[in-house]
């Protein structure tokens, strides 16, 4: 009988039997396959019972419907949500050896004076490659945002990114995005895109991060840190916006999305309104990593962990990730307040250097109030309060003028009406 080698195993079987043996090997293949897509799919959320269809309702701004992956009420195919876990990719990254927050705890300790400073849990920097500068600030945000939520909230890990228990590349966030405006969040929003973002280098901001996190029940929030000279002109004929009466819009990102429509002449403010808002800000941020704890207070360089998630930072046509903040307590009683910052744009390695030997990481995390301008600009949120001018200018949108903006994740997981009701994205406002 004539022996043959398998060139898959390197069995030796007859001849004879070589063909059908090698098929069972990607048979097996197959099987496994199949097997986890559908364990996939019985863990997708259950659509619910069919809806009769003249009691469909579309969102009012709503442009479209597609009848074969979405109805108006928001239900995917569960084969798409079971696709999209399985051919999303893993981010690569820079892992720091000894985790970045647990060296920039030490250096915060080691500080000379008075001081006492709130550091969110483990974190990951995602640094901006040659590919995404420019525009991909957001999208790492996301990301590191993503990496917080993974490693410290069990029940987030369970359900972000359908479970995968990893953070995805750019191009996979952008399909779970467009996969979440079918969903119905942020629906308004997504027509800005033509809800359609994947392998685009679209900006984005703290609307599309909530979008993205809510639709895997996650309780995304948004804070708008807003001008209190802005003036509401219910006359407009878009229902239920404003518009803010100014005809000029500051920052990188403004230029982009006026298409060069809006003056881009610089406005004069004075130094002591911009120390005002920028105070308010940091006040706002130590409070919300103090959370209850009225234990951390003042004295001998204390460095507390808090609970809360890092902050998505918007501000001046750029974005990065607030992990803490550290208060200097002066001789003449003032409060000298340090947000602690991972910005995109920076080397991990050059933070991972410069931490573990406590040489230079304040340049490269800490921001005062005098690195915070006070450069006023235009950003989108879709609730009725504002949102910028259309791309297309097809409808006559709504200007409305922030300082900050921030996203932060609070615990737990929404389910049913909460859910629903997270579809429509509103910010809390703070005036200045």
């Amino acid at each position: 009988m004539e022996i043959s080698s398998c060139p898959i195993c390197n069995l030796s079987v007859p001849s004879l039997e070589l063909q059908r043996h090698a098929n069972e090997h990607f048979d097996d293949e197959d099987y496994s396959r199949d097997f986890e897509f559908a364990r996939i799919i019985s863990i997708a959320p259950p659509s619910p019972p069919p809806i009769a269809e003249n009691s469909l309702k579309c969102w009012p701004s709503s442009s479209r419907c597609d009848a074969k992956t979405t109805d108006c009420s928001g239900n995917i195919d569960a084969e798409k949500y079971a696709s999209l876990v399985l051919s999303q990719n893993k981010e690569k990254f820079y892992k720091v050896e000894g985790n970045l927050m647990t060296m920039l705890r030490k250096c915060l300790e080691l500080e000379w004076g008075n001081s006492s400073s709130i550091l969110c849990g483990h974190i990951d920097h995602f640094q901006s490659t040659e590919w995404d500068i420019g525009w991909g600030c957001g999208w790492r945000n996301i990301q590191m945002l993503s990496s917080h939520l993974l490693s410290q909230r069990e029940e987030a890990k369970q359900v972000l990114y359908g479970g995968s228990g990893f953070v995805p590349n750019i191009g996979s966030v952008q399909r779970w995005l467009e996969l979440a405006w079918e969903k119905g969040f942020d629906t308004l929003g997504s027509n800005e895109f033509d809800q359609k973002i994947h392998g685009k280098r679209n900006w984005i901001g703290t609307v599309e991060c909530a979008a993205l996190l809510r639709s895997f029940g996650l309780r995304a929030c948004i804070v708008d840190f807003v001008d209190k000279d802005c003036e509401l002109d219910t006359s407009v004929a878009c229902v239920g916006f404003g518009k803010r009466k100014i005809s000029q819009i500051y920052g990188p990102m403004d230029s982009f999305l006026s298409k060069g429509k809006v003056d881009l002449s610089p406005r004069v403010s004075s130094g002591n309104e911009g120390c005002k808002q920028v105070d308010g800000l940091t006040e706002w941020v130590w409070n919300y990593f103090r959370g209850n704890n009225a234990s951390i207070s003042s004295g001998n360089n204390r460095v507390a962990i808090s609970e809360k998630t890092p902050l998505y930072f918007q501000h001046d046509g750029h974005s990065r990730t607030i992990v803490g903040i550290q208060v200097k307590h002066q001789k003449n009683g003032k409060k000298q307040y340090n947000l602690l910052i991972f910005d995109p744009s920076e080397k991990t390695r050059n933070l991972e250097e410069s931490l573990r030997n406590n040489v230079g990481w304040q340049r490269l995390i800490k921001r005062g109030a005098h690195t915070l301008r006070k450069s006023m600009y235009q950003v989108r949120t879709c609730s009725a309060q504002c949102c910028y001018l259309s791309r297309r200018n097809v409808v006559k949108m709504v200007t409305f003028w922030f300082l900050f903006q921030l996203c932060y994740v609070d615990p737990g997981i929404a389910r049913g009406q909460e859910l629903e009701k997270l579809k429509i994205i509103r910010g809390t406002r703070h005036e200045f």
